[in-house]
């Protein structure tokens, strides 16, 4: 059985805020290994936003727009602004039920957070038993999977990880502060379908260029793929 490696997603963000410089740096990484790109919902004007993410669609990217917002209708503009751009997918918000009939309405994958988040870069507090039963709730309502912000936990991240993961039957996207090899080998062996990666590159914290952390992260998984008889 091969175990598959989770998808990196590049967020072109530092400190939960959209790089001002998000296009050039996709333009010089728009051949990387990455297939899946995004940024938040703040750092740059909306029409710089659209042209960024068509950009991104030209090379085949899947994107991505994560809101980091949490009334109902901070979220909601979020949703309106990730369908006005052409997203695949809106990540974050806290789960409204307003945001889920538009996203389904339209055709946008939702993925929103668990658990209590609050401020910005984004905090996650709460208990695993409290985010699975919210999780199972918003499944039932229709929704494509969850932005978990494992390492912004105020508690044990890498425990929450591996329970949330392995008692959520969908897609489950590791967000935020993933900065090291340990915790890439950890949101691998948790089975998560994916992970974010923005203020890490900008931090230089997997050396190189933006471009050379990228594949590296992205090599380092493929290598770490197991087929187990």
């Amino acid at each position: 059985m091969i175990r598959k490696k989770p998808e990196l997603i590049v967020m072109l963000t530092h400190n939960d805020r959209t790089v001002e410089n998000a296009y050039k740096i996709f333009e010089q990484c728009k051949d990387s290994k990455a297939a899946i790109f995004g940024f938040k919902e703040e750092g740059i004007p909306l029409e710089e936003m659209k042209r960024l993410y068509s950009y991104m669609k030209e090379y085949g990217k899947t994107t991505v727009l994560e809101v980091v917002s949490y009334t109902e209708q901070e979220c909601m503009d979020g949703a309106k602004t990730a369908l006005e751009c052409g997203c695949d997918i809106l990540m974050g918000t806290k789960f409204f039920d307003s945001v889920n009939e538009f996203c389904k309405k339209n055709k946008l994958k939702y993925m929103p957070f668990v658990g209590t988040v609050k401020d910005r870069p984004s905090v996650l507090e709460g208990t695993v038993e409290e985010m699975v039963q919210e999780a199972e709730a918003c499944l039932a309502k229709g929704v494509c999977g969850f932005d978990l912000l494992g390492y912004r936990y105020t508690g044990n991240a890498s425990a929450l990880i591996k329970e949330f993961v392995s008692r959520t039957d969908a897609p489950v996207c590791v967000a935020g502060s993933i900065n090291s090899y340990t915790r890439l080998d950890e949101v691998k062996d948790a089975g998560a379908w994916a992970f974010t990666i923005g203020g890490a590159f900008f931090e230089n914290k997997f050396n190189g260029t933006i471009c050379e952390q990228i594949d590296k992260v992205c090599s380092y998984l493929a290598a770490g793929e197991q087929t187990n008889v």
